[in-house]
């Protein structure tokens, strides 16, 4: 097993880290903090912030072609514009969504495809964790499609290098399912289970994928990340030193560098989240930061929403 030499890339500390996107064109990496509600900018190499304020949460996001970024906030997504601030509602979901859902069904994983169109699943946060989210597609026209659904937390969107195969995961399955994927036109075909996943590998939280074709997985409720083949074949179970990640990115200026976002969990949230100490032996527990490490290996760039349709 590759030895992983993790480190903090920041100060940031988020209450819930999540949508790790690594701008090529600018070195830095973007991601939000979900109950923090705000859009947060790490240059890199020093992890310098900026942040852009929401008054509630956000969810999930993705680059766009202008230099904007597509954000997922509660029920709705919006393009940012980072040199202004100027915010344009795209799509908004409440009505899909229904009223009474509205206070417990929200946007959550999301992630630009190779077709140009943002996609971003929702998710069941009420204590009965009923099947009822979705997975959309917001195209660059303007227009919202269910691509998915029956799930209860839809999270894990990752694409094939060649944008052949879609994966998603429900966290609550807990499985991985894979798609095949047309990546001109974003149309969905045949659907397989890549793995079934349980408590102690990890349930399947945001992912990443290479360019040899494995799927990283952050398990959530493990203190793990997992790397699968392309066949869905446990290659590596990597101990971290926080106990609930939540999603892996790569990036750097070669691509080689592995980001990981996650939370500060809460009494009870997990067997790993409830030990004294993360999966990984650290002199402190990093529980909410953004950490890095070096890979052997190489993430694509990230594909980016054609915003063009929609002036600035």
């Amino acid at each position: 097993m590759t030895a992983y030499s993790w480190r903090r890339f920041s100060d940031l500390r988020c209450r819930l880290g999540e949508g790790p996107v690594w701008d090529d064109r600018g070195q830095a990496l973007f991601l939000v903090d979900i109950e923090g509600g705000t859009v947060n900018r790490l240059a890199y190499p020093d992890g310098a912030r900026t942040v852009w304020d929401f008054d509630g949460q956000v969810c999930g996001l993705g680059l766009c072609e202008s230099g904007r970024l597509i954000v997922a906030e509660r029920s709705r997504v919006i393009l940012l514009d980072p040199e202004s601030d100027r915010r344009t509602v795209l799509a908004d979901i409440a009505e899909d969504i229904g009223a009474e859902a509205l206070a417990h069904v929200r946007l959550n994983d999301s992630k630009v495809g190779p077709d140009g169109a943002f996609y971003a699943g929702t998710m069941d946060e009420s204590p009965e964790k009923q099947p009822v989210a979705r997975l959309y597609r917001f195209a660059p026209d303007g227009s919202v499609q269910v691509v998915a659904d029956d799930f209860v937390v839809s999270n894990g969107l990752a694409w094939s290098p060649n944008g052949a195969t879609l994966y998603h995961a429900d966290s609550r399955g807990p499985w991985v399912n894979a798609y095949r994927f047309e990546p001109l036109s974003g149309a969905l075909g045949a659907q397989r289970r890549f793995v079934d996943l349980d408590e102690e590998t990890g349930r399947p939280d945001g992912a990443a994928m290479d360019q040899e074709g494995c799927y990283w997985s952050a398990g959530v409720s493990s203190g793990h990340l997992n790397r699968f083949s392309p066949t869905g074949v446990l290659l590596e179970h990597i101990p971290l030193p926080l106990r609930a990640p939540t999603m892996p990115c790569f990036g750097g200026p070669d691509g080689s560098l592995l980001f990981l976002t996650g939370l500060q969990p809460r009494a009870g949230y997990s067997k790993a989240a409830d030990a004294k100490a993360p999966p990984a032996p650290v002199a402190e527990v990093l529980d909410g930061h953004i950490i890095m490490t070096e890979t052997e290996t190489r993430g694509a760039p990230a594909w980016r929403f054609d915003d063009s349709a929609f002036p600035r």
